[in-house]
């Protein structure tokens, strides 16, 4: 009889504690680029930027292509993948927003609880839009969206109520390749500004948007730094012998290194925020370093495209697209496979502080 007590105790303990984990998330808020973009730019009637043709998509679950530029899932799936394996909840992937306000859905009863992506391929930190691209999204635009969701939030929660729901709640923000790529494409950017300053003036923007975002109240933030994106396959045909191309990555570096400092400093100022900080560039780096560790074979090439590297163009329907995808780190000219997406949060979810710091997300997720 004890005994069957005891292990009654345990089991609602167990219980317990699998309900307070589930409370933990109650909302995922994504912001960003084409590395999280679950579909924004579909609506976009200007953009150059759309994941709408085949192959995108040609792993997803109903081999169709979804708006997001890769082969099948990306980041913000993944991510919300590992919540609900580690805290039983049923978080959907956060949708695309303009999908939620659409007026053909005439749907009243939109809920933004669970979260919302608002990230668009093209995106960048700094306002502005990358004439390659046309229409996107750009950070500040997110953010004032993010303002409508508030003001909904508010109406059903309450002024308390919204405001434990998002210090709970998760902010994804993965944006600032477009910045760096944009401010070496452009000539005109080049004679107003150097890159040191460039590269300052987008970790000062970010710093004014995420104090944004915690007035709102936010509180947890998972920010993941530029990758060496000097090396991905667009860049790469643009070098002798396909090396990367070390100027881009140079200042990728100095931009990580600007913002790690800043997000201390941001720490400091606002004791109650807290974050998780992802090095996509050293785990990036290591995956073309030594591919056998994590199941890639190419590292060059583009699984899908035309031409050298397989980049010369995007994956357009006329594009020919590898069989073993899986072998591959990138996708398209620019963006990762879903193999390459799902280490990368696989890491950033539970990685130890080689790669995720001062916390992994699952720690950050716990306080």
């Amino acid at each position: 009889m004890k005994c069957k007590v005891l292990l009654l105790t345990f089991f609602i303990i167990i219980i317990s504690f699998n309900l307070s984990e589930a409370q933990m998330v109650p909302g995922i808020y994504v912001f960003g680029d084409s590395l999280v973009d679950v579909g924004n730019n579909n609506y976009l009637k200007l953009s150059l930027a759309k994941a709408d043709l085949p192959h995108y998509g040609i792993d997803f679950p109903n081999h169709k292509a979804s708006g997001r530029f890769t082969n099948g899932m990306n980041a913000a799936d993944f991510l919300v993948e590992h919540f609900v394996a580690a805290e039983k909840v049923g978080l959907p992937t956060s949708p695309p927003y303009f999908s939620l306000v659409d007026d053909s859905n005439n749907n009243n009863n939109v809920s933004f609880l669970k979260g919302v992506s608002f990230a668009s391929g093209g995106a960048r930190i700094l306002d502005g839009t990358d004439p390659y691209v046309f229409q996107s999204i750009h950070l500040t635009q997110q953010i004032g969206y993010f303002s409508t969701v508030y003001e909904d939030l508010y109406k059903q929660l309450g002024s308390s109520g919204v405001k434990n729901h998002l210090s709970k709640s998760i902010f994804a923000i993965v944006i600032g390749s477009n910045d760096i790529l944009g401010y070496f494409r452009s000539s005109d950017l080049q004679n107003k500004t150097t890159p040191h300053q460039y590269v300052d003036s987008m970790v000062l923007s970010l710093k004014d948007k995420l104090k944004r975002l915690y007035n709102f109240g936010a509180r947890k933030f998972v920010i993941v730094g530029i990758g060496t994106i000097g090396c991905c396959p667009a860049r790469r045909r643009e070098t002798e012998n396909e090396e990367c191309r070390g100027e881009i990555n140079f200042w990728s570096v100095k931009y990580n290194k600007g913002l790690i400092s800043m997000l201390q400093e941001l720490k400091f100022d606002l004791k109650d925020i807290h974050y998780s900080y992802f090095d996509t560039y050293k785990v990036l780096l290591d995956f073309i370093q030594r591919p056998a560790t994590y199941g890639f074979v190419e590292v060059k090439a583009a699984c899908c495209g035309l031409g050298t590297l397989n980049a010369e163009i995007f994956c357009l329907p006329i594009a020919a697209y590898c069989s073993n995808r899986s072998d591959y780190i990138f996708f398209d000219r620019v963006h990762p496979t879903e193999a390459a997406h799902r280490i990368f949060v696989d890491l950033i979810f539970d990685g130890s502080l080689q790669y995720t710091f001062p916390m992994n997300v699952k720690q950050l997720v716990a306080i």
